[in-house]
């Protein structure tokens, strides 16, 4: 019993379409946020502590040596010869699309690279840079643009202080659609403010739209961040396990079973983390999760 045998899951979706493993590497590409360098904002979301979301944030080596460091990791657990290039920490469309267009082809020039994951805010995707994307696409690449959308209520966007609302993730998503480039939106789950029906009513919306790809998250509290203070304050409870358990059950139930799970969970490394305890145990809600979904005999797309 494990956890594709009742979701779509990424790495099963690549295994098919490859006919071996592929694997992501992390690349940290020195990338900040609109959010954080005043043009928004300054200091981020309020859970925002960027290592809590990307292993190797601190990391600014070149592209190909990042690669290679992420294929010696890879190495040690999978066979995998074939790679996405993952461009994860912080907002990896925000800058001047002739230096996105080197940074990309740094990762592309390497021969065991299939395509890019480019990880950014819906409010940072002009017309160019999704033209850019789309280029690498004809070219035959695997491209997803990874849409940090958190949730569909401007209410909490503007809570955690995102500095965008869902009107410019609806215009990106558009936008996106238009050119072919396949999306994977992030739901977080926890969200201040948020229940369970919040989580259900964002991923209505987010389907209506239309999207190749999903991620859950659970909300971290991690150090260095205004929700930690929050929490500290008892201004926030996070979720407990089970409940984080059961509303992303609901949400695999609801969602086509055509469309890829990325992730169903995530984990902050326990130096960082403060609450909860159990976003350190990735494997354990990942069995919790398949446990459900077997004990409500289910699988994704079943409620659809």
């Amino acid at each position: 019993m494990v956890l594709s045998d009742y979701v779509t899951t990424f790495g099963q979706d690549l295994l098919q379409r490859y006919g071996e493993r592929v694997h992501k590497i992390t690349i940290n590409a020195g990338f900040t946020c609109p959010n954080r360098d005043g043009s928004k904002g300054r200091g981020g979301c309020t859970f925002c502590n960027n290592v809590s979301f990307s292993p190797n944030a601190r990391d600014h080596s070149p592209v190909a040596e990042q690669l290679q460091n992420g294929r010696k990791v890879i190495a040690k657990r999978t066979k995998a010869k074939r790679f996405l290039a993952y461009f994860q920490a912080y907002t990896n469309t925000y800058a001047d699309v002739q230096y996105l267009t080197d940074i990309y082809e740094q990762a592309l020039a390497e021969a065991d690279i299939v395509g890019l994951s480019i990880g950014t805010r819906p409010d940072c995707v002009p017309e160019s840079v999704l033209d850019l994307l789309a280029s690498y696409k004809e070219r035959g690449y695997e491209i997803w643009l990874e849409l940090g959308l958190q949730s569909v209520f401007d209410t909490t966007l503007e809570r955690v202080n995102r500095g965008h609302g869902f009107a410019e993730y609806k215009q990106t998503v558009h936008a996106a659609r238009l050119r072919n480039i396949p999306i994977c939106t992030h739901i977080i789950i926890g969200l201040p403010g948020e229940k369970r029906q919040h989580n259900l009513t964002s991923l209505e919306r987010i389907l209506e739209l239309g999207v190749e790809g999903l991620k859950l998250h659970p909300l971290h509290v991690v150090k260095h961040t205004v929700l930690a203070k929050q929490w500290r304050q008892k201004e926030y409870q996070p979720l407990d396990k089970l409940d984080y358990i059961s509303i992303a059950t609901d949400m695999i139930e609801r969602t086509p079973a055509d469309i890829v799970y990325h992730r169903v969970t995530a984990t902050a490394s326990n130096d960082i983390l403060l609450a909860p305890t159990w976003c350190n145990e990735k494997w354990a809600v990942l069995n919790g999760i398949t446990t459900e979904l077997h004990q409500r005999n289910s699988k994704q797309g079943i409620k659809a």
